[in-house]
């Protein structure tokens, strides 16, 4: 059947990027299927294609993995990855001299840190948001902050500062 067969290779290599992600953390079958709480021939059927583990299985195997759960919901197919790849995201990826952990480390980093300028993004416009509500009209005239030891001055618009001598 050709649905089958198409849907094989798609087990199979979430299995086989749970092995190679177990393998580079150095955890054996059996210490990552007690840290997911799952049986060993569970996780060995898995990581062999043979099982399709569930979305919440693949969020306890990313806990004993210590990796983040979406990257193995998209590589199940389970989400599609959503925002393109910036050009950042795809050098991280492509780069070969970095371990699939390393380079999961690293995309997990990158995406905290954009995460939080968003939010400190929306946090500032809420300020300036706030800021720019209608206050009491200018009095016309212009307050220049004092310096230290000067007195402040008031400068009416269009008029300059009287000219000594």
């Amino acid at each position: 059947m050709q649905t089958r067969g198409m849907e094989l290779p798609k087990v199979g290599s979430i299995g086989e990027y749970i092995r190679d992600q177990r393998q580079q953390a150095k955890i054996s079958l059996r210490q990552l299927a007690t840290q997911a709480g799952v049986s060993n021939p569970y996780l060995s059927q898995i990581e062999r294609g043979l099982r399709k583990p569930s979305a919440e299985i693949l969020n306890q195997i990313a806990k004993g993995l210590r990796i983040s759960s979406q990257a193995l919901y998209v590589q199940a197919g389970l989400i599609d990855d959503r925002e393109p790849d910036s050009d950042v995201l795809a050098a991280i990826r492509a780069d070969q001299e970095l371990s699939e952990r390393q380079r999961q480390v690293l995309l997990d980093i990158y995406e905290s840190f954009r995460k939080e300028n968003q939010a400190e993004a929306a946090a500032e416009a809420e300020r300036t948001s706030q800021n720019a509500q209608p206050g009491p009209e200018p009095s016309g005239t212009d307050t220049v902050p004092p310096e230290e030891g000067v007195a402040p001055s008031r400068i009416g618009r269009g008029q300059s500062e009287p000219k000594e001598g």
